[in-house]
């Protein structure tokens, strides 16, 4: 038993001092190596320019120039929107039903450009509104066709949609020729019609 003790207690000690000094001499070489780098005054001021300015504007690149022209669209969509309490993708999908009847969901997910996990969400929601109604194919039973429901809820919801919508139609046309926003919406149908072709 005193073997025992004797032995474990060098161990013990030997075992605790190395530690404390490869602690202290790496602290000492790295010390110099954690000095803050010197802020430079150029970065102090600057700032991104607004939309339509420098690369948010005719700088920019085609690609973050939609995004900012859709993203600025959406939120004034979204508040347009917001008392009837029906979302811009709910709104899409009244429209792609008024225009195209009896689509189905996975129809629905490709024309309104959302996931068909939205969809099934956004479908639950328009149906307990009673905006919409299901009926199976005519073919295909297992398929629900969807369809607005006459006349006081889904038309008249989609239509209380509309008046709002295209009063922001109005200000996206704003100061261009009948023949500049055809151009326009060739140019942006064609984007879409190319870019799908990739995938």
């Amino acid at each position: 038993m005193r073997k025992l003790r004797t032995s474990a207690k060098p161990k013990s000690r030997s075992s605790g001092k190395t530690p404390k000094k490869r602690k202290s001499s790496l602290a000492k070489k790295s010390s110099p190596l954690r000095k803050k780098p010197a802020a430079d005054p150029a970065l102090a001021g600057v700032r991104p320019p607004p939309p339509g300015r420098g690369k948010r504007g005719e700088k920019g690149y085609f690609g973050y120039l939609l995004r900012q022209a859709q993203a600025a669209s959406r939120l004034t969509l979204e508040r347009a929107l917001a008392n009837l309490g029906v979302t811009p993708p709910q709104f899409v999908v009244l429209t792609m039903l008024k225009a195209y009847p009896g689509l189905s969901g996975a129809d629905l997910a490709r024309v309104a450009l959302l996931t068909p996990q939205t969809v099934g969400v956004i479908i639950r929601n328009l149906e307990r509104a009673r905006a919409i109604r299901k009926t199976p194919h005519p073919v295909h039973g297992r398929v629900l066709q969807w369809t607005l429901t006459r006349p006081r809820h889904g038309l008249a919801l989609l239509e209380k949609c509309r008046r709002r919508v295209m009063a922001l139609e109005r200000r996206l046309a704003a100061g261009f020729s009948a023949k500049a926003q055809g151009t326009i919406r060739r140019w942006l149908s064609k984007i879409a019609a190319d870019l799908q072709q990739d995938g």
